[in-house]
Parts: structure tokens; C-alpha cells; sequence
């Protein structure tokens, strides 16, 4: 029996299927479908077609059955397809606000003038390890890598920058000066 696209319902779906089997911009395996149908209508067979398009016989079977069944709609690639994902929108925003919280190891001050923390034991900043563990004690199911992933997707900072040079500490004294200037500076005139 010969496989052949079924004809157009209307002149609408003719002249979408011709727009697309010429068209430049649109997705390249749509117009691929769009053109085996239309050549399909000038009657050529599936063997004819597979070689004009450089594809395989099953394929081109493949998109005229499902021309036949469904129309227009089986042009576009079906959604869903590949693996869903593991954790849902809300997890990701949990697992960032997570981030912004303050650690329960972070040491503060307390009216007395002593430190202490809400937890002793736990991290004093965040780590990808402790954002792992303190994401899964919510209930999230993630891996450390998993997690480095979304926050480096979302432009977020989990590690707090490091600032050497200043103390809240108010005994704290500054370095003075320079130790020597035994080596002469460089000029910076042009030779």
C-alpha cells in the first residue's frame, strides 16, 4: 500500500505547510516535516522523498502517519520530552533562601559583650556542604553538585568574601607603614 499525506482540510493548512517548507527562520526540523508532506501532495512516494530530503524511509512514514492522524500540530517537536526534573521551582528558591539566611554557627555579640551562637556545632559560614546537609534536613532530596549548579545558574554568592584588612574588633590596631622603601619605585614615564 502507498503511503501518501493525506490533502489539506482547508486551504489554511495548505498554505501554512507550503510557508513553512520554504520558510529560513523557523526550526529547522519543522520545515524538514513541512517539506516531506508537501512533497508528499506533488506525489512522490516515501523511497523518492527519503532520498530528496536525505533521511531514512521510516522517518518520512513516521511524520506522514502522524500527519494523517493529528494535522498541523505534530510539526512542532512534542513537549516532555527527556528527563523532568528532580526538584520543583519552590525547592530551588528554598534552597537560595537558605543561602541568605545567616549559618547557625555564625558567632555574634552578645548585650554583655560575650559571643555565642544558635548552634555551636554547626557551620559558622555556608559551604556547599552545609547547604547540602541544611537543604536535606528541609526535606529536599539534593546532591552538594546539584546545588553548586542552581546557585551558580541564579548569580548566587555562597561564600562570604574574606576582608583582611578591617576588624570589628576594637582593640584591634592597624599595621603602620610600609616596612622599608629599599627598592626604588618604578617610574611610570613612558621610555
Amino acid at each position: 500500500m502507498v503511503l501518501r499525506a493525506r490533502p489539506g482540510c482547508d486551504e489554511d493548512e495548505r498554505t501554512v505547510v507550503r510557508r513553512l517548507s520554504r520558510a529560513r527562520k523557523a526550526p529547522q526540523d519543522a520545515v524538514i516535516r513541512a517539506r516531506m508532506i508537501e512533497l508528499s501532495w506533488s506525489g512522490l512516494r516515501v523511497p523518492a522523498i527519503a532520498v530528496e530530503l536525505g533521511c531514512s524511509q521510516k522517518t518520512v512514514r513516521c511524520w506522514l502517519h502522524r500527519f494523517n492522524r493529528s494535522g498541523l500540530q505534530v510539526l512542532d517537536d512534542l513537549g516532555g520530552q527527556g528527563r523532568k526534573r528532580r526538584i520543583t521551582e519552590e525547592e530551588r528558591s528554598r534552597i537560595i533562601s537558605v543561602v541568605k539566611s545567616v549559618p547557625p554557627g555564625w558567632l555574634r555579640w552578645e548585650t554583655v559583650g560575650e559571643l555565642w551562637a544558635f548552634d555551636e556545632s554547626g557551620p559558622s559560614e555556608w559551604t556547599l556542604d552545609s547547604l547540602t546537609a541544611a537543604a536535606r534536613a528541609t526535606g529536599i532530596e539534593v546532591g552538594r553538585s546539584q546545588v553548586r549548579r542552581i546557585l551558580l545558574a541564579e548569580g548566587v554568592r555562597w561564600r562570604r568574601t574574606r576582608s583582611w584588612t578591617r576588624s570589628k574588633d576594637p582593640d584591634f590596631v592597624p599595621k603602620g607603614h610600609g616596612s622599608s622603601t629599599s627598592t626604588p619605585t618604578r617610574s611610570s614615564a613612558r621610555r
